[in-house]
């Protein structure tokens, strides 16, 4: 497995085949983005109910996750919210490069408080969020680290909004958090991704921003350069037909053909 075609291999003979017990005794740990973390979850649970291999999983945002691999925490695998930071993890030669690919897609959008009276906007060149926000804050990922809030930025740049909302940003260490302000009324406004938004009952999609307005939002994963010989049986299983169910069902764009 220590070259390319090792790993095409691993990841084309999982479907539904049986680990040796000793294999199945051997527990992996997965470092994703905070956004992944209610289909991640279902995806683990789905992944040891086939395997008989624990997951334990640790959400952050992306930044902090690939510096605690660089620093050495021991992950087996990495999943990002954007290319960026798994391309910093290759730099720092933390991942395994044969075994990267762009696994999900996703949107941005805008969110308000469920009782706020904002609703309906349009997100186009022009677009005025500052004077949308009042006297409330606007939150998000940090837009100098977490992808969430780097992608806020960029599409605020674009469309000529930035200057004046950057006043009124109120900055989260993750998306999940940015999130939180939001539901909890201590935001007006919020930048986060699609995913997030369904999941929480307390805030509402009020405006969507155009797909050309910022990078896309990919979502790659690596196995580590230190990942345990499993890893690649949950990388499979990642490509699976029933990953891709759940990841679809969660709101994320499947970027990759299923293998099984």
């Amino acid at each position: 497995m220590k070259k390319r075609a090792g790993i095409l291999a691993a990841l084309l003979v999982l479907a539904g085949t049986a680990l040796p017990a000793a294999a199945q005794d051997k527990a992996i740990t997965i470092f994703a983005a905070t956004s992944m973390k209610n289909a991640l979850d279902e995806i683990d649970a789905a992944f040891t109910a086939r395997t008989g291999i624990k997951v334990t999983a640790s959400y952050a945002a992306s930044s902090t996750l690939a510096k605690q691999i660089e620093q050495g925490a021991p992950a087996d695998m990495f999943i990002s919210a954007d290319t960026a930071w798994m391309d910093y993890a290759a730099a720092k030669r933390s991942i395994n490069e044969s075994s990267r690919m762009n696994l999900l897609g996703n949107s941005l959008v805008l969110i308000a408080p469920k009782d706020s009276k904002i609703d309906n906007v349009a997100i186009a060149p022009g677009f005025d969020l500052a004077r949308l926000a009042g006297d409330g804050r606007i939150a998000s990922g940090d837009v100098k680290s977490v992808p969430s809030g780097k992608y806020a930025r960029a599409a605020l740049e674009k469309l000529g909004a930035w200057q004046a909302a950057e006043p009124k940003f109120a900055m989260a260490d993750n998306v999940r958090a940015a999130l939180t302000l939001v539901a909890r009324n201590e935001a007006a406004l919020g930048i986060v991704y699609s995913t997030d938004a369904r999941i929480e009952p307390g805030v509402k999609i009020v405006g969507t921003f155009p797909a050309d307005s910022h990078p896309a939002i990919i979502y790659p994963v690596a196995a580590t350069a230190t990942a345990k010989p499993q890893a690649l049986d949950y990388l499979a299983f990642l490509r699976s037909t029933a990953a891709k169910h759940i990841f679809e069902r969660h709101g994320f764009r499947f970027l990759v053909s299923p293998i099984s």
